[in-house]
């Protein structure tokens, strides 16, 4: 359960050690709902982390929208060129600061941390034998004080240790609800719109003005595409995340429901600065 492994130790062992320090504080003051809690301090302590990566990532999607027009220009100009096309590109995201690859560093350090969060949560989220469980944890603790008798799953109203489809409760099925609507708007505010293809030079002769319709249209087809994705991306991504929710426990949701708010504050707070 709780193998000491490279994974466990560098990310699992940690943010367990950490959700427990929350825990114990909440604890210790007397707050209801202790370990809701610390699951909400600790997704704010992981966003805060992750934020520099989450800021690089939008940085470099503002410079590629942005670039979008001059990269629309070069295609048209060496369509038959390949190679040219892209040494020009490279020549332009250099001129302009940019990595293309970096724009997925924060993507691609989210999934280890995801991983671990979620294992961590499911130590005390999933049913079974929650004696034994808690045996295990107490080992791996960095400090006595962090070792833990029991946990109380209640947060207002809500087991976190149990799935909305095994609640049997009317009010457990408005969180699944709830992480899709988040997550759409998260979708919404984080998808920079298509940037409009370069615009046309003036028409000189009808030879001329027939090749830049069908340029055009060739255009417009890319368009539409990306269109298209982000289109799948705002519905069936809020969708599946949803029905997750539906299946898994409110504990996990409280922690994916915190994360989005946070995404949809930070990416508001930049894109206004």
């Amino acid at each position: 359960m709780l193998s000491p492994n490279i994974f466990n130790t560098i990310l699992v062992f940690p943010i367990l050690n950490i959700l427990l320090f929350f825990h114990q504080i909440f604890l210790f003051i007397k707050l209801p709902g202790a370990f809701g809690l610390a699951i909400v301090a600790l997704t704010v302590l992981v966003r805060l982390v992750l934020h520099p990566f989450f800021k690089k990532q939008l940085e470099t999607s503002k410079k590629m929208q942005d670039l979008k027009p001059h990269l629309d220009r070069l295609s048209s100009k060496h369509k038959n060129d390949k190679k040219k096309i892209q040494e020009e590109q490279m020549r332009l995201f250099k001129e302009a600061g940019i990595n293309p690859a970096s724009g997925c560093l924060f993507m691609i350090i989210q999934i280890p941390v995801f991983i671990a969060l979620y294992n961590t949560l499911s130590l005390f989220l999933t049913n079974g034998n929650m004696t034994k469980v808690i045996g295990e944890i107490n080992k791996v603790v960095y400090s006595p004080l962090l070792r833990i008798q029991t946990i109380d799953p209640w947060f207002f109203g809500f087991n976190l240790a149990v799935a909305p489809n095994k609640a049997g409760v009317w009010y457990y099925y408005l969180i699944p609800l709830i992480t899709a609507v988040l997550q759409y708007f998260q979708t919404v505010t984080m998808t920079p719109p298509v940037a409009a293809s370069a615009i046309e030079e003036k028409k000189t002769d009808s030879v001329n003005e027939s090749n830049k319709k069908t340029e055009s249209v060739k255009k417009g087809g890319g368009d539409d595409f990306q269109k298209a994705m982000n289109t799948q991306m705002k519905f069936i991504f809020p969708l599946m995340i949803g029905w997750f929710s539906y299946t898994l426990p409110v504990g996990l949701s409280l922690y994916w429901n915190i994360f989005s708010i946070f995404s949809i504050i930070q990416y508001k707070k930049m894109k206004s600065s």
